[in-house]
């Protein structure tokens, strides 16, 4: 390999919103934050997590009134 031309290769750490921390290596070179590891991922942890992202849920209940998935009532009475 030539030398001078390839990015230092340095062990790092990584910090996960849940708090493990584990040691890696990696051309960045500084710490990374990380949202989420194999410790808190549902896939590797087998639990089911639901995160509601920015309150989606509340503004289509705000935009359809909560009344969405009723039945709609019927224009026209029976005689």
């Amino acid at each position: 390999m030539k030398t001078g031309i390839h990015p230092e290769y340095a062990e790092i750490e990584v910090k996960c919103a849940c708090g493990n921390v584990f040691k890696t290596r990696s051309t960045r070179g500084k710490n990374i934050q990380a949202d989420i590891c194999s410790s808190c991922h549902p896939f590797y942890t087998g639990k089911q997590k639901f995160v509601d992202a920015a309150g989606r849920v509340e503004k289509f209940q705000r935009k359809f009134g909560g009344d969405y998935f009723q039945k709609p009532k019927d224009k026209k009475a029976k005689k």
